[in-house]
């Protein structure tokens, strides 16, 4: 009984093995018994107990190099192997070396011939596997049958010489263009849309300017043309103005609609007396001066100092025009001069230090201008002098050059030696009380005579020079910008109160001890001290004080000075 289980076990175990073997064969096997059949009769293999076809073993040379050089003498053998293989290697360098072996474990064939293609047993035209890499290039032949890996060994394809530069190009070039495409792509995408923006902002202004309060602010085309002389810009206005030898604004004809033809953008500053704007007419900017009503004798006064003949100098606030209109059912006094982006000269010394270049620059154009208003021109269409009496530094423009230019003639006064009479005017404003001289405050001047009026700017001259020196920049340091008496007085102080101490307690602003050892301050700190004093003939006139700044200026090298006696900037 048991020995009858027992056969029936084997002939099931068998049964098993035998559908295994039908229905998978290993990677040494071909595809059907009858090909394993046929090799065992060609090479009378060996075929194990379970019916699996053994790999065929050889015998092949061996060799390291540099040994392979001689085959004869140097070889080596290998027993038992299942394949045989010589090769040529080349690193990046450009050496060779050869080499011969074989390969005794299944596992290793992958590593040195694909067996994809069939072995011709016994010859060197077995597989090849040929690579290329970064480390160099190698050549293998593999072969089956005893020494078959003899003879000469693979050839490898010349060397070729590249530049590393050029064989990167490609990525170099895949790289470049990831990059850039994408950025030129929204570089292209934001130009376009900045473009289209500008272009859809200046047709909504073009708009505004024809539809928006177009009776106070603009005209029509025909009132243009009939006005501005073609298409003539304010540039134009001004030098034919200057060279027509008036000095004195655009002509009457233009002037009755400069209202209409400016726009107003942005308000700059406001004051007691009204606003300054900024405009723009014919394209250009310019600034609009708006009086209320109520200062309609300060505006006239204004208007009629800007229309003297022989006015228009470069230090001197340029004049377009004036013009009367309504705006929101009120009147209001334009007066329209030349636009300065930087401001006033007190606007410039609190944001900025200055150095001793810029310094002289500043006074020696405040000279220039006084020099010019004080002084009559004589002849047929002469200038009468002119006595400004509000002098102070929110009164004087900076230019973009950096000189400086003379505005706010609401309170000048004029005067002829032809009639000997002194034009004072209507207007009811005062000075500006931290500015006036000792004369004016305990009222001693005497208004009859024009040489005391001059000599009372004289005294603020002084004063705005303090002011610009202690922002001058010198042994490195430069003071914070401050008021005449800000140490006296209080920021806005009373008539009586600026009368004590300028007046009875005889006070003058401070000058620092560090003005002593700069050449430059120091002869300004004498040259103030001269201008402020407290007996108005001892003042010097405003010839002789452009004439010590110009000495000053030609004892720096630095300055330039032109034959005329002005400061090259």
């Amino acid at each position: 009984m048991v020995l009858a289980r027992g056969l029936v076990f084997f002939v099931l175990t068998l049964n098993i093995c035998k559908g295994d073997l039908d229905g998978k064969l290993l990677d040494e096997m071909d595809d059907n018994d009858m090909e394993i059949e046929s090799v065992q009769e060609n090479r009378n293999l060996p075929i194990h107990a379970n019916g699996i076809l053994a790999h065929p073993r050889y015998k092949c040379y061996s060799c390291e190099p540099p040994d392979c050089a001689d085959t004869a003498i140097h070889a080596h053998y290998c027993q038992n192997a299942i394949q045989c293989w010589k090769s040529r290697t080349r690193d990046p360098e450009g050496n060779e070396n050869v080499q011969r072996g074989c390969t005794t474990e299944h596992e290793q064939l992958p590593l040195y011939c694909s067996q994809n293609q069939k072995p011709n047993t016994g010859d060197s035209g077995g597989p090849k596997k040929r690579h290329v890499s970064s480390t160099g290039m190698y050549n293998i032949e593999c072969c089956t049958g005893d020494y078959c890996n003899n003879g000469s060994f693979p050839e490898l394809p010349p060397m070729r010489v590249s530049n590393t530069e050029q064989d990167a190009d490609p990525f170099a070039l895949k790289m470049a263009a990831a990059i850039l495409i994408p950025f030129g792509t929204v570089v292209l995408l934001a130009v376009t849309v900045i473009y289209w923006m500008r272009r859809a902002h200046k047709k909504r202004m073009s708009a505004c300017r024809t539809k928006y309060d177009a009776e106070t602010y603009y005209t029509n085309d025909d009132v243009l043309r009939a006005t501005s002389a073609g298409d003539s810009t304010l540039r134009e206005y001004l030098q034919h103005s200057v060279t027509s030898g008036s000095g004195s604004g655009l002509p009457l004809l233009i002037q009755r609609t400069l209202a209409k033809q400016v726009s107003l953008c942005e308000c700059i500053g406001r004051g007691r007396y009204g606003e300054v704007w900024r405009g723009i007419w014919h394209g250009e900017s310019v600034a609009v001066k708006i009086f209320f009503s109520r200062d309609e004798d300060s505006w006239k006064r204004e208007t009629e100092i800007y229309g003297t003949v022989l006015l228009r100098h470069e230090n001197i606030l340029g004049y377009v025009g004036s013009d009367m209109t309504s705006r929101n059912s009120c009147t209001q006094l334009w007066l329209i001069t030349h636009y300065y982006p930087q401001g006033s000269l007190f606007d410039y010394l609190n944001r900025t230090a200055i150095s001793t270049h810029q310094m002289i620059t500043i006074c020696l154009s405040i000279a220039n201008g006084m020099v010019h208003l004080h002084t009559e021109i004589f002849g047929t269409e002469g200038k009468p002098a002119i006595a400004h009496r509000d002098l102070k530094t929110k009164n004087i423009l900076i230019r973009a050059n950096g000189t400086c230019v003379i505005a706010d003639f609401g309170l000048a006064v004029m005067h002829s030696q032809t009639t000997n009479k002194i034009d004072i005017g209507n207007t009811a404003r005062v000075g500006t009380k931290r500015y006036m001289a000792p004369e004016v405050l305990d009222e001693s001047i005497s208004m009859e005579c024009f040489d005391a009026l001059r000599k009372a700017d004289i005294y603020a001259i002084g004063l705005i020079f303090w002011e610009v020196c202690r922002r001058t920049i010198s042994c490195g340091i430069a003071e914070e910008y401050k008021v005449p008496y800000f140490d006296y007085v209080s920021s806005d102080p009373s008539f009586e109160e600026m009368r004590k101490v300028v007046c009875v307690d005889n006070y003058r602003p401070s000058v620092q001890n560090r003005w002593t050892s700069d050449p430059f301050l120091a002869s300004m700190s004498k040259l103030m001290r001269e201008c402020w004093h407290m007996n108005p003939n001892v003042r010097l006139p405003a010839l002789r004080i452009k004439k010590t700044l110009l000495k000053l200026a030609s004892s720096d090298e630095t300055i330039k000075i032109t034959p005329d006696g002005e400061v090259v900037v």
